[in-house]
């Protein structure tokens, strides 16, 4: 279990940056290591605007410390900021992956990718009460309501994924390929992943994802 409490290239939570975020979250009332994580999901889901659009494809970009200065990211930065606030607070925790469909909203960022599969998102695992629980912090609040489906919630009890249907009953998202789960971010294999699924994204000149 130590292996996912050590500080690491991307889960830096020894980090001023991290311990400076957990630092301002009010853990008062929170007595046990589930309140805590409860908390920190909050924390990241609503305090970070969902934005896909804004990807670096440059490895410091991805640090917990560096993606915890910004206003906003994409599922893997909040997964990541997450995985680093937990350890920070002594909560083992570890990153997964899996290439799911997102129904609604997406419309652009299909386009783009030229595909409906949004490859290698991320999510963060915690491990509390003796078990590993699933928890995705990527859709605020505020983005929830404006695609009319119900935020994603946690209690640090149960896997908390992505909803499968909007308030109406549409099918909102679907898992399609798992890739396990990680002690640190695995770069390489993520941007090999985005290269095979995206190629028409990427310049051989300035190795980026163009979103």
């Amino acid at each position: 279990m130590q292996r996912y409490l050590k500080n690491t290239y991307f889960i830096d939570h020894e980090s001023n940056a991290i311990r400076a975020f957990v630092a301002n979250i009010d853990f008062s009332a929170a007595r046990t290591a589930t309140e805590k994580a409860v908390r920190l999901y909050y924390a990241v889901r609503d305090g970070f605007r969902y934005n896909p659009h804004n990807i670096s494809m440059q490895p410091e970009d991805f640090r917990a410390s560096v993606q915890v200065q910004r206003s906003e990211g994409h599922c893997i930065d909040k997964a990541t900021i997450l995985a680093a606030a937990a350890r920070a607070v002594g909560i083992p925790s570890r990153l997964g992956f899996a290439n799911v469909t997102n129904h609604i909203g997406t419309e652009k960022l299909e386009k783009i990718l030229g595909t409906h599969i949004l490859v290698f998102h991320g999510f963060t695992e915690l491990y509390l009460e003796e078990q590993w629980v699933k928890a995705t912090p990527a859709f605020n609040a505020a983005l929830c309501e404006k695609l009319n489906v119900e935020p994603l919630e946690f209690n640090g009890r149960e896997d908390s994924i992505f909803q499968q249907f909007s308030r109406n009953g549409n099918r909102f998202m679907e898992y399609l390929h798992d890739y396990g789960s990680f002690d640190d971010l695995p770069f390489e294999q993520m941007i090999g992943e985005w290269k095979k699924h995206y190629p028409k994204l990427f310049t051989d000149e300035t190795k980026q994802l163009i979103v």
